[in-house]
């Protein structure tokens, strides 16, 4: 068995894309999830969009990531949460 090397660099600014329906805590779960991966997110950086008829959001939070079991992680938490759609 091979060791993965990874193509990032750890520690590094890691922007990650959140997706789901545009309801009125969406931001606030989406962000909730983050802050428990990566503690020092600063949530003041969070931007988010809505779809062009308004019925889906886009949050972008992009947070200082350590490694690939952190990354992983995150994504999973959030992949798992059932207001979220998409993650990129």
């Amino acid at each position: 068995m091979t060791e993965q090397t990874s193509l990032i660099e750890y520690p590094c600014d890691f922007p990650i894309k959140i997706m789901g329906k545009a309801e009125q805590d969406f931001a606030e779960i989406a962000m909730t999830i983050v802050k428990q991966h990566a503690p020092d997110f600063d949530d003041t950086t969070m931007t988010v969009r809505a779809s062009k008829n308004g019925t889906y959001l886009s949050v972008t939070c992009t947070i200082r990531a350590t490694s690939r079991p952190q990354l992983d992680a995150l994504y999973q938490a959030l992949s798992d949460h059932p207001r979220v759609a998409v993650v990129l």
